[in-house]
């Protein structure tokens, strides 16, 4: 994971009202395996924002991915 990457939750974080698939913004670098991931709404306004582990998340792709053979 790196500055920037859309991520989506690999599992629900009740204490802080957020589920599974909801999808945030790594915003800064805190550890070499941890990030603070934002969460925003389609408007823009953040509502969380929490230092998550890289294992914590799923990295979402827009482009085409190659795939090895």
């Amino acid at each position: 994971m790196k500055l920037f990457d859309v991520v989506a939750l690999s599992h629900d974080l009740p204490k802080h009202g957020l589920v599974q698939g909801q999808v945030g913004t790594a915003v800064e670098q805190l550890a070499p395996d941890v990030f603070e991931v934002e969460f925003a709404d389609l408007t823009g306004r953040a509502y969380a924002m929490m230092a998550l582990k890289a294992d914590d998340v799923m990295i979402l792709h827009h482009d085409r991915m190659l795939q090895a053979a």
